[in-house]
């Protein structure tokens, strides 16, 4: 079973006009940031919010008439569900989605919006997918499979095939992995295009999969926890999605989550713009390996924006803290009329915002005749945080953060 850039160049052909022909942007900012020249590919931007309708188009299109009136099924945790739910309600095909139990609200509801019905069912995709499998079995439907389809395959790759269209110079390509269909489509475009190009792949550190295949150990006894890029949190690459994408990927590299999280809040805050937590991957890759990246063109896929709003917010906030934005200051000091408007004051002289404010009297480590108030405060940047704790400590309340 093998991908050739016929199939992909076909797929593209099919895609026409059924599909948004995304955007690929060169970022100044983000190249900055990262010492690569990034080019970023908005597949956030497609009408379900990602890539995964390409593969899933690809696959309906070429149904026969007996196939589409029996209904198609399929698993996932979201963007794969959403683009075969959109698109075979738009056909007139009847469509089931299983969708683990974690899966992010918002995925399922506007799964659901699509037309599909859902199902929810097991602690992550691989039991979901079983459960699809039998009711496939049971149904007499036809089973589209998130990454280990060849037609699913070819329509991904489209995205390589685009990209190079717009800036035929770009030397590496970083590409997010859960079950390998993307990348595999990718390398298999970009390695036909320009076969200098570099393909790295990215995994969660929690679901190192395709590392563990390629390393030859079982990828059960390596896998689990919850990561925030769940789009790619699978435990077993696809077999024929690694037989096609190996040959092609000059390395993969891990991403712990804190690099996720600052490549949500900067595709926000820099490029305005939503990305999901797998939908970071290729930035968080160039933000935790910057040396691997840089001086180079690399063209990143924003691969989705689908989100839960709550997650958003939460990154959000976490970046702010991170950047010591956001700071909660413990300050310990006589019970004394006046305290807290003394402090107060300072905070609101030095140009900072008080958030909240906590006042303890009864904490042990805290004399009888004192309080202790936490003070959380919103700062410019860290240098500005640091001015304000100067401040408060030379006008004799000394804090500390916590």
């Amino acid at each position: 079973m093998t991908l050739s850039i016929e199939d992909i160049r076909a797929a593209a052909e099919r895609l026409k006009g059924h599909i948004e022909r995304t955007p690929l942007r060169h970022s100044r900012t983000l190249s900055e940031i990262t010492g690569a020249e990034v080019w970023v590919k908005f597949e956030n931007l497609q009408f379900t919010a990602a890539y995964k309708e390409r593969g899933a188009l690809n696959k309906l299109l070429q149904l026969t008439e007996a196939e589409r009136k029996r209904g198609v099924i399929a698993a996932s945790a979201g963007n794969h569900s959403q683009g075969l739910a959109y698109h075979a309600t738009r056909l007139g095909i009847p469509v089931t989605i299983v969708m683990p139990a974690g899966t992010p609200f918002v995925k399922v509801q506007q799964t659901r919006a699509f037309g599909a019905q859902v199902v929810i069912d097991g602690d992550g995709y691989d039991e979901a997918s079983a459960h699809a499998r039998r009711l496939c079995e049971e149904r007499d439907l036809v089973f589209v499979h998130p990454f280990n389809d060849l037609d699913v395959m070819a329509g991904q790759g489209t995205v390589a095939l685009e990209m190079f269209e717009d800036m035929p110079d770009l030397e590496v390509l970083p590409v997010p992995i859960g079950g390998g269909g993307l990348i595999a489509g990718v390398a298999t475009a970009a390695k036909h295009v320009r076969p200098d190009v570099s393909v790295i792949g990215l995994e969660p550190a929690m679901y190192p999969s395709f590392t563990a295949k390629m390393r030859g150990v079982n990828a059960a006894n390596h896998v689990g926890g919850s990561t925030i890029a769940e789009g790619i949190a699978v435990k077993q690459v696809g077999d024929v999605s690694y037989a096609v994408a190996r040959p092609l990927i000059d390395d993969v590299l891990l991403i712990e989550e804190p690099y996720f999280e600052r490549a949500v809040a900067l595709y926000c805050n820099v490029e305005k713009t939503v990305a999901e937590g797998a939908g970071s991957a290729s930035l968080a890759g160039l933000l935790a390996y910057p040396e691997r990246f840089r001086g180079k063109k690399a063209g990143l896929i924003l691969t989705g924006g689908n989100i839960d709003t709550r997650l958003l917010a939460s990154v959000l906030t976490r970046e702010l803290v991170r950047d010591q934005r956001l700071v909660s200051l413990r300050i310990i000091g006589d019970d004394r009329p006046g305290l807290l408007a003394n402090v107060s004051r300072i905070i609101g002289e030095m140009g900072a915002n008080i958030v909240e404010v906590a006042h303890n009297r009864l904490a042990l480590d805290v004399p009888a005749k004192g309080a202790e108030f936490d003070v959380m405060i919103e700062t410019r940047d860290a240098q500005h945080t640091q001015e304000i704790i100067s401040a408060l400590r030379d006008q004799g309340y000394p804090p500390r953060i916590v």
